[in-house]
């Protein structure tokens, strides 16, 4: 599990101080879903800077510029590239014609083939999201044009948010979860990954907030909140053939893997769980701590990540 968090205040009604406490609080509460490392991204006078340590959020304290307008931040459980070295860590910077951060939310599997088939700059950064950094920037311009190739490139389980240095936010909306808020009066969007994570935050804040409207982002859409808080949309077309959930196909490395294969007869009710004991060993995953989560409780969702 990672989380995404951030806002958008294009209205300028709300207190610097204020903003500054909803990050930290949002940082707060993602930890709930990655406590190895923590990251934002923000813009002053139009140039990005990236702040991120290997170290849980509350362990941090982020001090945004006076004025920010706009923060992506992410916390991290790691999976792939050993959060110790800070290049694997969220968000990443990128250039397509203008420079941009990247967060992601999920498990890429193929981005070792596609850095080989499309010939593709090799990286220090072990991570398996900044393949999707590599495909935007492959296409020299950050749009819905170039984010729909990405999104439609790798095979895995994401949700993608990017920052510009302009305050452009862009969502990239897959499987993984998101939560966007609206509030009109302020001229403030706010995002995290689960609801639950917003209502968290939110009881940190001692500020009154007026009401809001959820802003519906479903899987294959891209969406677009620009400076002045108008809202496009666009999509991409879902790789239903790879799909976590729809055939049951995981990529191991460069091959695939079917999973039908795995389950025992007579487990029926237990697939998915003898699934994830199968798979354990392929990712470095030690059997016995999906069996300490299932008995903790966690979703499937959770013990797939």
């Amino acid at each position: 599990m990672c989380a995404l968090f951030g806002f958008l205040d294009y209205g300028k009604h709300v207190p610097w101080k204020v903003l500054q406490k909803l990050i930290q609080a949002l940082a707060n509460a993602s930890e709930v879903r990655g406590h190895h490392a923590t990251g934002i991204a923000y813009n002053r006078a139009d140039r990005l800077s990236i702040f991120k340590r290997p170290k849980p959020a509350h362990k941090l304290h982020f001090r945004i510029p006076e004025g920010t307008a706009a923060v992506s931040g992410h916390t991290r459980l790691t999976t792939q590239g050993s959060q110790k070295h800070n290049y694997n860590n969220h968000p990443f910077r990128g250039h397509a014609g203008i420079d941009f951060a990247l967060a992601h939310n999920g498990v890429l599997y193929n981005d070792e083939l596609l850095r080989s088939q499309l010939h593709l700059p090799d990286t220090q950064i072990e991570t398996d999201s900044y393949i999707a950094v590599q495909l935007i920037e492959s296409q020299h311009e950050l749009t819905f044009d170039s984010l729909r190739y990405a999104a439609e490139q790798v095979r895995g389980y994401f949700s993608f948010t990017i920052l510009d240095n302009r305050n452009n936010l862009f969502f990239v909306k897959g499987e993984s979860p998101l939560y966007l808020i609206h509030f009109p009066s302020l001229g403030l969007y706010v995002y995290s990954s689960t609801k639950e994570i917003m209502t968290a935050a939110f009881k940190q804040i001692p500020a009154r907030f007026p009401k809001y409207e959820v802003i519906e982002v479903k899987e294959g859409e891209l969406l677009r909140i620009a400076p002045d808080g108008k809202i496009t949309r666009s999509s991409y077309t879902v790789q239903d053939d790879y799909s976590i959930y729809g055939n049951r196909w995981y990529g191991l490395g460069s091959s695939f893997y079917n999973l039908e294969k795995a389950v025992p007869t007579g487990c029926s009710d237990d697939s998915d769980y003898l699934i994830l004991i199968e798979l354990a060993g392929y990712y470095g995953v030690d059997p016995e701590d999906i069996r300490y989560m299932r008995d903790m409780g966690y979703s499937y969702d959770d013990m797939l990540y």
